[in-house]
């Protein structure tokens, strides 16, 4: 019986038949998912995008060379079949855009788009930017029409994949609905005419007539996968606490996060999943508003954003840091039933002492040891740190756990005891090098 762990997953990748693994952030985003994606991919044959939209970005350092996706599936560089799942809201500008530029490039995208995923029009992006700025309170929102689109798919008025390969029916669906989109874009002060403006409609037709042969039915190419005993690694976008029920309402995105969305987005029975694989930053970031308890806001937070790179590869904001919150760590591994971690940006802390880990909140005046299900309490919580020594040796070159400094070691074994899941892989760097998988595998 093939183990769970990425370590059994990297090193025998030629043993693997239907495997079916589920990888998501355990966070709130930005925790380094397309590096491990990256460097699961390659021993998978189909990987999928379940959830979100372009509002989403994996950056993949491949041969020195760096790759930024929003859409494309990054097992693209290892030319797997990738997949796009109806759970996805699509701005077909952008995918086809990415498409192009990995094509020039020299890459095969052999990629299948499912017929229902639901297109993010012109007038999505519209409303979007108008409700973000006529909020008191601000989201945090990119302004690039995810929340309006799935509005439209709960309210079964959405555009999808398959319209667009059919001038007749996309013409149906905007004579529809674009008299209420327009009202509704017109009475918030917006441009009404983007709902049914010409070019950008012949813009969306040309896409179609060129994904057409891409067009596909997800669950059902991934159950033959399964059945055919090949390997499956669906790929979530953001992290666990912008789940749009589970985390910070209402500082989240439009889309469920969790691992066990997966199933439903994609079609795939739960009983399929063999592995889910969590990604956590040895540190927590976040971008846009809401609450984060251990947000440092000195100079400290300044260095972790600068050492880290903490930028958003979609939106370019930086992001605010702070010390890794066990609390919320917990709640998502509850969440998502994780089998394994991946430990990412350990270098970072690098040259700080003490490090500190939040193990306990104190809310008027208790101490409480998981979070609050109110985001308004959460906000109000104050982090309660255990201490840490930290370490000065440069671990980017390390390439065994035994070389690590014993106080780094440490670091990591006492977030596993924490969180009571398996840290398998830790990464010291950006590159697919600087990855060190622990206790590799006998042959």
């Amino acid at each position: 019986m093939l183990s769970t762990c990425i370590k059994i997953v990297i090193y025998v990748a030629a043993n693997l038949t239907a495997m079916f693994t589920i990888l998501t952030g355990a966070q709130f985003g930005d925790e380094g998912k397309g590096k491990v994606i990256d460097l699961l991919a390659e021993n998978y044959d189909v990987v999928v995008r379940f959830q979100g939209g372009d509002n989403a970005g994996h950056t993949v350092v491949v041969g020195g060379k760096t790759y930024k996706l929003h859409l494309v599936p990054s097992g693209a560089i290892f030319g797997r079949r990738l997949l796009i799942g109806p759970g996805v809201v699509l701005n077909p500008r952008v995918l086809w855009s990415e498409i192009q530029a990995l094509e020039s490039e020299g890459i095969e995208v052999n990629i299948g788009i499912d017929a229902k995923t639901t297109i993010i029009m012109p007038y999505h992006i519209e409303l979007d930017g108008l409700r973000e700025k006529a909020r008191t309170e601000k989201i945090g929102t990119t302004n690039r029409g995810i929340g309006f689109a799935y509005v439209d798919k709960i309210a079964r008025e959405e555009v999808q994949m398959g319209d667009l390969t059919d001038p007749a029916l996309l013409d149906a669906k905007l004579s529809e609905i674009g008299p209420a989109k327009e009202k509704a874009i017109a009475d918030m002060g917006g441009d009404p005419t983007v709902v049914r403006y010409a070019p950008f409609i012949d813009e969306y037709l040309e896409i179609g007539k060129k994904l057409k042969d891409r067009v596909t039915d997800v669950s059902r190419e991934i159950n033959i996968a399964l059945i055919e005993e090949k390997s499956v690694l669906a790929e979530g976008a953001q992290g666990a606490f912008l789940d749009v029920i589970h985390g910070t309402q209402k500082f989240v995105t439009s889309s469920f996060t969790t691992a066990g969305s997966a199933c439903v987005n994609l079609g795939v029975g739960p009983v399929m999943v063999d592995n889910v694989v969590g990604v956590i930053k040895a540190y927590i970031t976040r971008v846009g508003e809401g609450p984060m308890p251990t947000e440092l806001k000195d100079d400290l937070g300044v260095m972790m954003r600068e050492k880290g790179r903490e930028y958003g590869t979609t939106t370019g904001r930086a992001r605010r840091c702070g010390w890794f919150d066990a609390l919320l760590g917990l709640k998502s591994v509850y969440l998502n039933g994780y089998t394994e971690l991946a430990l990412t940006k350990l270098d970072v802390l690098t040259g700080i002492d003490p490090i500190k880990i939040c193990v306990e909140y104190k809310l008027d005046g208790e101490t409480i040891g998981y979070p609050p299900e109110s985001t308004v309490d959460l906000a109000r919580c104050e982090p309660v740190y255990e201490d840490m020594p930290g370490w000065t040796e440069d671990i980017t070159s390390a390439e065994e756990y035994d070389q690590l400094p014993e106080k780094a070691r440490d670091y990591v074994e006492r977030l596993e005891d924490l969180l009571g899941v398996d840290i398998s892989a830790v990464s010291v760097g950006p590159g697919r090098e600087q990855t060190i998988y622990r206790d590799e595998p006998e042959d």
